[in-house]
């Protein structure tokens, strides 16, 4: 299931000042329609796709070819680089931004998720669309569930042992843990098997097996058994720290709803619980358009392409309504993440 009709279906009851929420986000989706802004840009996800294909093989190529040299080690970062550009693709199929075609959608995700990454796709989608409906909301973003790290007070307080102390500290280990987070999302997608229908679990499972097989046999049909374990321990946990580079800064530290509060519409629920990232093409490249948070969250199947056109739109519509619209640089981003996950962790550490 995607979110393509997420942001246009909000009509939630309730209000804000004197105006239903329902009524904030209307006459910003008409303003996006008008300008076509949530036609697909199916050229420039193939252009995308391609180039993508063809760096990684272009990897693979220079693995075999100086795979006996310790030298080959200088192609892991470049594969954990591509390999984020392709966890953006399955990122972006998940959405239907590239197709409206569930089921060619389903395809681009298999192959860039579970074949080429070894991630359920199944499993990363329905997880991140529960996190699109609910964004920061304690009891239903699996996103600030209580986990490794912790995002609120009540959370920290009911850590014990180890947890407890990774809580005291989990500002410093943000970045030391997302090295581990490439094999963790593998190891969640072989679980998630359990939950899913007898079908989708073969399906899902052939891709990560095949990933497995394939990967290891790259490495050690390319290179010695010592340059391909230390190649393997580089490429997963720059993978891992790419990806949580990407993520970090969309949401921690942002407003998160009560749950026993007022129920905000579509445009305050994403607005306020999302933070945008400034900068130009390299940008928007390194974060895979997920610098333009606020706008991915208000229209998930916008291509990607069209987030910074959109974004001035909403940036006057939200000024014109009086809502806050963040926006920060990049090393901002981090610096107010982990501020907030480091007042999370205080109380435990005056003890």
């Amino acid at each position: 299931m995607t979110l393509a009709v997420e942001a246009v279906a909000d009509h939630s009851p309730g209000t804000t000042g004197t105006q239903p929420q329902g009524s904030e986000f209307a006459p910003l989706l008409r303003t996006v329609k008008s300008q076509d802004l949530l036609e697909r840009r199916t050229g420039w996800y193939v252009r995308t796709i391609v180039v993508n294909a063809l760096a990684l093989a272009a990897v693979g190529t220079g693995m075999a070819v100086i795979g006996g040299s310790w030298w080959v080690l200088a192609l892991a970062p470049v594969l954990s680089v591509l390999c984020a550009r392709t966890a953006f693709v399955g990122h972006d199929a998940g959405h239907a931004q590239i197709t409206g075609d569930r089921t060619v959608s389903r395809i681009i995700g298999l192959v860039h998720g579970n074949l080429l990454l070894g991630m359920s796709y199944s499993w990363w989608n329905d997880k991140h669309n529960r996190h699109h409906a609910n964004p920061n909301h304690i009891d239903k973003d699996p996103d600030v569930a209580a986990d490794v790290l912790v995002f609120t007070s009540g959370q920290a307080a009911t850590r014990s042992g180890f947890r407890r102390w990774l809580t005291r500290n989990q500002a410093w280990l943000f970045f030391p843990l997302t090295l581990l987070e490439g094999l963790a999302l593998k190891l969640y997608g072989f679980q998630d098997l359990r939950r899913q229908p007898p079908r989708e679990r073969v399906v899902e499972g052939l891709f990560l097996v095949a990933h497995v097989v394939g990967y290891v046999a790259l490495l050690l049909g390319t290179m010695p058994l010592g340059h391909a374990l230390a190649f393997a321990a580089i490429h997963q946990a720059l993978f891992g720290l790419h990806l949580g580079m990407a993520f970090a800064p969309n949401h921690k530290g942002m407003e998160m709803p009560d749950p026993d509060g007022e129920r905000w519409g579509h445009l305050r629920r994403q607005v306020l619980t999302s933070r945008n990232i400034k900068g130009g093409a390299l940008t928007d490249w390194f974060l895979g358009g997920l610098n333009y948070q606020i706008e991915h969250h208000l229209f998930p199947s916008m291509p990607r392409p069209h987030l910074r056109l959109a974004q001035p739109l909403v940036r006057a519509h939200c000024r014109d309504l009086g809502i806050p619209f963040t926006e920060t640089g990049l090393i901002d981003s981090y610096r107010q993440a982990l501020r907030h996950m480091y007042e999370v962790g205080e109380p435990l550490r005056m003890e």
